[in-house]
């Protein structure tokens, strides 16, 4: 028998649990029974959320201003930014974020005060990033799960993971990309205990599957980081948007061979963390007057021209001038992995750290209330496309757009309810004919194919024949494992590699096609 929802949220992070929880207090407040099933592939708390390191920007304090804010965010999106999206995302933040610390989130707040401790982070130009310590997105993971499982209406599926969307397509009728009259139905979901593919069905369906970090060697994502979202949406006939565009974190924990890479918080440079070369020497001057808090794209490229330049494997991180107890105080969990793994003292140790893939800012496109092009379907977060980031995301806007995109979701959704109807007969998952296969070896090796062409590739820097030879190597992968793909039952090992493909197909194409430098795409070819 299929499941069946009013409301199908698939991910369990801020964008999806901000979601559910909205829909699930609205509908008690009227006395309203509705079935809210949120759907994750692993554990619920294992989300790209839990581990956003530095914060959640807001304008906080009576010396900043929305303004402010606004320019910051245009700024570092190299005003690539639609500024409508911008307008509508700082303004609303303080609101949001004020519930979210209804909800039980704790922030860090002044010794002995009432007054929030406000952080600054690069491209900011004013103390406005709230945080816990140095585990904000943990913190806000931990207070959005105990108040989405209060709430009756919200059921939480664990190790079920989302195949495939339902669309007109089930029904046996011809979509195609650019149709106003596509709709979503739910998704076609693996129970990984029983290796059967369920019907999960909903009159509106949420993507909030995080981000892509997998498809590259070095990330700061957890290994669930697939990109099944945004591969679901395209094969169902959405819309892909500045895929381009993708973030590396300048400073992740330089540790051979471990993925995923322990994230440095940029919070750190903030602080008055300073990057040196591995000769001691201090680099950030040639490129840039803001030194080591310029926006991450620039002190990525920095620190790998360097480390090509040198031929050295990472470069380092000061702290040992900064006042260690606050610092430990600010960021213990980083204190605390740096000593137990690789046995820094901070007080006189430099940090080794490596550019790795960490956020992207493009997805699948949205408008201003988080609805994609295929009607009753929704994307929020890091998988989709809002327009906030532009060609390069804010530090700490990124937590920001999903709580207030999950929020503009839920207000068009309970707008538009009454005209989300659910077809009769639904087909079930077919997979007649499949068989389980016998070497998932070839998933493992075409996964570390997959990854070391995106890394040498599409990387920080990128190149017109670089590109052209990661599409070729590309296509000869998914040739392989389509063919692969259709001979088998579904597995999460085979479904994740199908969905990093597609999106690392997306992400060249989109590289492919644009002809000037902006942000986080930096292509030599361009270079006038």
């Amino acid at each position: 028998m299929p499941h069946q929802f009013d409301f199908l949220v698939i991910g369990s992070g801020i964008a999806g649990l901000s979601y559910a929880t909205k829909l699930a207090m609205h509908f008690e407040k009227l006395q309203q029974a509705v079935k809210i099933g949120v759907i994750t592939k692993v554990q619920a708390e294992e989300t790209n959320t839990k581990y956003a390191q530095g914060g959640i920007a807001a304008v906080w304090s009576e010396g900043d201003s929305f303004e402010k804010h606004i320019e910051d965010t245009m700024v570092a999106g190299d005003f690539l930014s639609d500024r409508h999206i911008v307008e509508i995302v700082v303004r609303e933040a303080p609101v949001r974020i004020q519930e979210l610390i209804d909800y039980g989130t704790r922030f860090d707040k002044e010794h002995g005060g009432s007054d929030y401790d406000l952080a600054k982070e690069g491209g900011h130009s004013d103390f406005r990033i709230l945080h816990f310590k140095d585990i904000t997105g943990a913190e806000i993971e931990r207070a959005l799960l105990e108040k989405a499982n209060s709430l009756k209406s919200i059921e939480i599926f664990t190790h079920f993971y989302a195949v495939e969307l339902i669309t007109r397509h089930q029904l046996g009728e011809t979509v195609h990309r650019y149709d106003t009259d596509n709709k979503c139905f739910g998704a076609y979901v693996l129970n990984t205990r029983t290796g059967q593919v369920e019907q999960f069905l909903a009159k509106t369906t949420l993507l909030a599957t995080g981000g892509i970090g997998n498809i590259y060697q070095n990330t700061t994502n957890p290994n669930i980081a697939t990109g099944d979202g945004i591969a679901m949406a395209y094969r169902a006939k959405g819309i892909g948007k500045d895929m381009e565009f993708i973030q590396f974190h300048p400073t992740a924990l330089y540790e051979p061979g471990k993925k995923p890479n322990f994230l440095i918080s940029e919070a750190v440079r903030g602080f008055g963390g300073v990057l040196r070369t591995r000769k001691g020497e201090t680099f950030m001057e040639n490129y840039d007057s803001r030194l080591s808090l310029a926006p991450r794209d620039i002190v990525a490229r920095a620190i790998d021209s360097e480390m090509k330049k040198a031929g050295d494997p990472h470069v380092y991180l000061d702290v040992t001038h900064c006042d260690y107890e606050r610092f430990v105080e600010h960021f213990p969990n980083i204190t605390a992995y740096c000593r137990d793994h690789l046995g820094l003292d901070l007080r006189k140790d430099y940090i080794p750290v490596v550019p790795a893939q960490h956020y992207l800012c493009g997805g699948v496109r949205v408008n201003e209330w988080g609805q994609t092009n295929i009607q009753f379907l929704y994307a929020v977060g890091e998988c989709s496309c809002t327009g906030l980031h532009g060609a390069n995301r804010l530090a700490s806007n990124s937590l920001l757009e999903a709580v207030v995109f999950g929020h503009r979701a839920y207000e068009k959704t309970v707008e538009l309810l009454d005209q989300a109807v659910l077809p009769e007969n639904i087909p079930a998952w077919n997979d007649a004919g499949t068989t389980h296969p016998e070497e998932l070896v070839l998933v493992t090796e075409m996964k570390k194919e997959l990854e070391s062409i995106m890394s040498n590739y599409v990387g920080i820097v990128r190149t017109n024949r670089r590109l052209k030879r990661a599409m070729d190597r590309l296509e000869l992968i998914y040739l392989e494992h389509e063919e692969l793909y259709r001979q088998s039952k579904v597995s999460v090992p085979i479904c994740e590699l199908r969905n990093m493909i597609e999106v690392a197909y997306l992400v060249i194409k989109m590289a492919m096609a644009r002809r000037e430098n902006s942000g986080l795409h930096f292509n030599l070819d361009n270079v006038k």
